[in-house]
């Protein structure tokens, strides 16, 4: 299946690689930002993957009433402006409330729905009413199967340009996992299906009220993902995750990203090598 964003690579190229959207979990400062946009999409237009550059403008989800939020949303969306402005680069970013949708939609190509956030009709028919291509992260409370009603909410909108994301599913209180059976039980309606290499490996409700998690299983998830079929990599990336303000439990280090999708893009090609040998 074609992919529906070619951002940084021409059409003829497109299928010789997995669609790649990543950034730090949050705007935590122009530098932050910068620094890891500049980095990804030198990497990205080496190794000809087509790149979108994700960060949140504000979280609303957190465990702790005292975890860092934001900068301030319209500072942030600024921010995430410049990105695509000066670097030449799609971006997108998480919105939380139906209330919001407008404002986001301004300043960003893409709306994502949190996975938390996945059956609030109301939030999902505001962001497919703007028009932006809408990627819908699948919540860690939902089979599959049931992904099926947040994309028809979406096309019932008016909006064809939807995407599905896999960030794993609850497994007891404090950890998730992903049942790869997902990806091709998502692909079958036609709309490409991304991987969450990172989110999928966090610890969440943790004693301490902040997330944990296991980022030496980034590259396995992702090659595991790679082999069931994705359409593209979700990951959240940071140049230094220890002091990172949000999610850096998770996060892959800055300075790994061009091996790990130098190892996935040889993957991917294999797996595409196999499955023309079957047609």
């Amino acid at each position: 299946m074609d992919i529906l964003f070619k951002p940084n690579i021409s059409a003829s190229e497109t299928n010789n690689s997995f669609l790649l959207i990543a950034g730090p979990c949050v705007v935590e400062s122009r530098e932050i930002v910068f620094e890891t946009a500049l980095a990804l999409k030198t990497i990205t237009d080496k190794l000809k993957i087509p790149f979108i550059f994700k960060s949140s403008y504000r979280k609303a989800n957190r465990t702790r009433n005292d975890s860092f939020t934001g900068i301030g949303d319209l500072e942030a969306l600024e921010i995430l402006a410049d990105v695509r402005t000066k670097l030449g680069i799609p971006v997108i970013t998480d919105v939380h409330e139906s209330a919001e949708v407008e404002l986001a939609a301004k300043y960003v190509d893409i709306l994502q729905i949190p996975a938390f956030l996945c059956r609030q009709t109301d939030l999902l028919l505001a962001a497919a009413k703007t028009g932006k291509p809408v990627n819908i992260k699948k919540g860690q409370f939902l089979s599959p199967g049931s992904m099926r009603f947040a994309i028809d909410k979406i096309l019932e909108a008016g909006n064809d340009n939807v995407f599905i994301t896999e960030r794993g599913s609850s497994f007891g209180y404090g950890d998730l996992i992903i049942d790869f059976r997902s990806i091709p039980v998502m692909k079958q309606w036609g709309f490409p299906v991304i991987l969450d290499i990172t989110h999928s490996l966090q610890q969440p409700n943790q004693p301490g009220g902040v997330t944990g998690g296991q980022p030496e299983m980034i590259e396995t998830i992702a090659r595991a993902g790679i082999a069931a079929g994705i359409d593209g990599i979700f990951m959240e990336t940071h140049p230094n995750p220890a002091v990172a303000l949000s999610d850096g439990a998770n996060m892959l280090p800055l300075a790994k990203a061009e091996k790990l999708l130098e190892n996935l893009l040889t993957i991917y090609r294999l797996i595409k090598v196999l499955d023309s040998t079957k047609q």
